[in-house]
């Protein structure tokens, strides 16, 4: 348990910044599914208009230090090669 006050505010401030990148984490996988279902079913102009809405919010995750940079472009990278893929 934290014993001065400034760790206690840092724990608090933790449980704050958790919250949040949770709520984060979980939005960006919500779009990422959306465009794999699409995919899935086969609807092309759902999946291509789901990765419009996806890639968004993986780079913001990326900004906002929830996932890597390099793991939001990878994440965009094949879901956009997928659902090229998809189109022909």
């Amino acid at each position: 348990m934290a014993n001065t006050k400034s760790a206690k505010k840092a724990t608090r401030k933790i449980e704050a910044r958790t919250a949040v990148n949770r709520s984060r984490r979980s939005r960006v996988r919500t779009y990422v599914k959306k465009v794999e279902e699409a995919l899935k079913v086969g609807d092309k102009a759902a999946a291509s208009e789901a990765l419009k809405l996806a890639e968004p919010e993986l780079m913001r995750a990326a900004q906002k230090g929830v996932m890597h940079k390099k793991t939001a472009s990878r994440k965009v990278s094949r879901l956009a090669k997928a659902a090229s893929a998809a189109a022909k």
